[in-house]
């Protein structure tokens, strides 16, 4: 019973830090989202102060093409974080799904125990009955 109590204990752990992760992966996405809508931002503010908005053209500015290469790591570091989200969330409905089969063990062993606990219980209440009936003859 104790090493069932450990062994969910532990479950219990590695499901909440399948989660944590989940929540350190999905924070990052959203970090770089924000950081893409700043360069976007910073980009349109450096091609309307040069009146020049083709990426190709020869005055393009610096900044912008530099805001513009940073965005594009951005997005692929996105694209594969979401490859680690999906394999992240794959891992927790697993370690999700394992803890709740240790949980289940764990009832059943309670109910047998309260199933056992009550049938001694009746048990005795049944040899009292026995000897009520003896001593009344």
């Amino acid at each position: 019973m104790k090493s069932r109590d450990s062994l969910l204990r532990l479950k219990r752990f590695q499901v909440d830090e399948k989660r944590r992760q989940v929540g350190q992966i999905e924070l990052m996405i959203t970090e770089f989202e924000g950081m893409i809508r700043d360069l976007d931002t910073q980009i349109a503010v450096e091609e309307e102060k040069a009146g020049i908005n083709d990426v190709g053209h020869f005055a393009y500015p610096t900044f912008a093409k530099a805001a513009h290469q940073r965005k594009e790591n951005l997005l692929v570091s996105i694209s594969d974080l979401n490859e680690q989200l999906d394999r992240a969330q794959d891992q927790l409905r697993e370690a999700i799904g394992e803890m709740k089969k240790v949980e289940k063990l764990e009832e059943r062993d309670h109910q047998r125990e309260q199933a056992a606990i009550e049938q001694a219980e009746q048990d005795e209440l049944d040899d009292f009955t026995m000897i009520g009936r003896h001593r009344t003859r």
